[in-house]
């Protein structure tokens, strides 16, 4: 009985302590995957004209024209991050830019290596926030607990 006794007092200090780092690592995993699409989408309207070239030649999303893919495609990379980091509708940003990741993914089949690990990486942190909701440090938690009580 003793020995339960003592990992009871070392494993609840432990899991206490992890329940604290769960909102950092949700505003961590936001900010990471946040920085890469938002400076990708500034990076395409950088040059406009060279990004219009890439979707005509290099990346070929179904169903959608090249301009329209540029339009839609930069945009998303320019409004989504904004609302993952404040984790406002943070679940809808984070399934958009799922989405919007996938079909970078089928849409240029020369990525490889080292791209496609890092698209599938950011992949899987935004299921994560999708899955677990933004955290503790977001907007919508702040308003899931003003208009739905203690979450």
């Amino acid at each position: 009985m003793a020995s339960i006794e003592t990992t009871k007092n070392i494993v609840k200090p432990a899991i206490k302590f992890l329940e604290v780092l769960r909102p950092l690592l949700d505003i961590g995993i936001r900010l990471y995957v946040a920085n890469v699409f938002f400076f990708s989408g500034l990076l395409k309207t950088d040059s406009w004209w060279k990004t219009l070239s890439q979707f005509e030649r290099d990346f070929h999303v179904p169903l959608l024209s090249p301009e329209v893919a540029a339009y839609l495609g930069t945009g998303a990379e320019l409004i989504l991050p904004v609302f993952l980091v404040l984790g406002l509708g943070g679940r809808a940003a984070a399934i958009g830019l799922f989405i919007f990741n996938a079909v970078a993914i089928i849409s240029f089949p020369e990525l490889a290596g080292t791209g496609l690990t890092l698209h599938h990486l950011w992949g899987l942190l935004l299921l994560v926030t999708l899955i677990h909701g933004p955290g503790k440090l977001s907007i919508d938690h702040f308003i899931r607990k003003k208009y739905m009580g203690d979450v």
